[in-house]
């Protein structure tokens, strides 16, 4: 029969029983990261700090707290970087509906109920979330609090730079360029002339004149590829004995270092102190001593508020050449202390230690995360999903210590990490076998085989097979 003749149409049969519809064992990842979160009383915890915000019998069908949150770990884990993605995951794969407790007929949840969700739970309850994960860290000894490393990078807008108005006058960037040229002379700008004159302008990006309508949030600034673009920042503190995010912090993009750092250590201290308060983890909660930082965030300013709070500071000092200090013998006993406490032997560890956890943190939030470009605006939604997101970040932590894993990929390479292991045993093992099982007859042919192919016969011809 040719191809295309005789096909009929397919009718679905109207009913369908129960017992025929497809299931799923579920995702082995998922199921254990569901075992933690049940062993722990993860659903009844949010649902009591959630109730405030649902109504009884009022509205639509609401989505529960332990479902809206399993959502936001699921776009981390599948590195899905819009709610919307979050939704088509969902309805995609019968193993993840195991995860988030969907029946094979029930329907997944919709994006603007996901969106609609974030917006009325508030953000403090999402740190608290965030908080019950570290509360898990620290029970098993994965969070100390004593060493932290304080780090910072621009996540890029959801907005785009064309958009930008003037604050004073609402003009659009074309309107303002038109009206100073139209000031210089010309009546009526070309669009090349228009690019000849702001090439000519200095310091045209400045966020005192300029403002987004879309995201007043968003600054202008630029990224570390080099490209301009309205941006928010996002600092972590991660604890250096674990690696474990202990605060995160989302501020304006164009803030310097020497500047943001006093919010994020006031967030980690904050985090640190609820964890001390909880019954049975003062001990393990040793609280913060020590903050390593990187260069952009020595200033002689930082070293004294470090100074007065009791803190050991370990932060890289930029080449200045020779300063003179005018006096300022605090400012420069501080300096000195700190440089010679960068430069000792434990200072360096901890240096090597920051370049690798806290560079860490940040590839799996943004980069596998897919979070370096956020479809959310404002830094209160943007923290929203932040804090869930790292705190799927620290239960990898925890998955990695009981199970071997922290991420869904994790399983992929079981296999091969157990042929690893059969040869690093078969290596081990083999200087105290006896010396004729490594004269076998297998193993004379093909030694003999790679003599020949080394010093033998002329090179034969091969194809590539196409």
């Amino acid at each position: 029969m040719a191809m295309g003749k005789g096909k009929k149409k397919h009718q679905q049969s109207m009913w369908v029983l129960a017992s025929e519809l497809p299931t799923s064992p579920g995702h082995p990842f998922y199921g254990r990261l569901n075992e933690i979160l049940e062993t722990e009383g993860f659903d009844g915890y949010v649902e009591g700090r959630c109730r405030r915000f649902y109504a009884e019998g009022v509205g639509r069908p609401s989505l529960v707290p332990g479902r809206y949150f399993r959502l936001l770990l699921l776009g981390y884990f599948e590195g899905l970087d819009s709610e919307r993605g979050i939704a088509w995951r969902v309805a995609d794969s019968l193993g993840v509906r195991s995860f988030v407790s969907l029946e094979v007929n029930e329907r997944g949840p919709d994006h603007s109920t996901i969106s609609r969700t974030r917006r009325l739970i508030d953000v403090e309850t999402h740190r608290e979330v965030f908080t019950w994960v570290l509360e898990r860290l620290a029970k098993v000894g994965l969070l100390s609090g004593k060493t932290l490393s304080v780090d910072g990078t621009t996540l890029e807008a959801n907005a785009a730079m064309r958009s930008i108005v003037r604050r004073d006058t609402g003009a659009t960037y074309q309107e303002y360029l038109t009206d100073l040229a139209q000031a210089s002379g010309v009546k009526t700008p070309s669009r090349a002339a228009l690019a000849r004159l702001d090439r000519r302008r200095k310091k045209k990006g400045s966020n005192d004149e300029w403002t987004s309508p879309a995201d007043p949030d968003a600054k202008i600034t630029k990224m570390k590829d080099g490209r301009t673009h309205l941006a928010h920042k996002a600092e972590h503190a991660v604890d250096l004995g674990s690696g474990a995010v202990v605060a995160v912090t989302i501020q304006d993009a164009d803030s310097g270092d020497t500047s943001t750092i006093v919010k994020t250590l006031a967030e980690a201290e904050a985090q640190l102190n609820r964890l001390a308060r909880k019954p049975g983890l003062g001990e393990a909660v040793t609280g913060l001593q020590e903050v390593v930082m990187d260069r952009g965030y020595h200033s002689t300013d930082v070293l004294l508020k470090l100074e007065d709070a009791a803190l050991r500071s370990y932060i890289s000092e930029p080449d200045r050449g020779r300063r003179r200090w005018k006096g300022d013998i605090d400012g420069q006993m501080a300096t000195y202390d700190n440089r010679r406490r960068i430069r000792g032997a434990r200072g360096k560890r901890l240096h090597r230690r920051r370049a690798e956890l806290t560079e860490r943190s940040f590839a799996h939030a943004y980069e596998t995360g897919a979070m370096r470009r956020t479809h959310l605006r404002g830094h209160t939604n943007i923290l929203k999903r932040l804090l869930i997101h790292l705190g799927g970040f620290n239960l990898g932590l925890l998955l990695r210590r009981r199970f071997g894993m922290g991420t869904p990929r994790g399983l992929q390479g079981r296999a091969s990490l157990f042929s690893k292991l059969l040869l690093s045993l078969y290596r081990l093992c083999r200087p105290l076998l006896p010396a004729h099982t490594h004269h076998t007859r297998a193993w004379t042919v093909l030694r003999n085989r790679s003599r020949t192919t080394t010093t033998g016969s002329a090179p034969r011809a091969f194809t590539t097979g196409c």
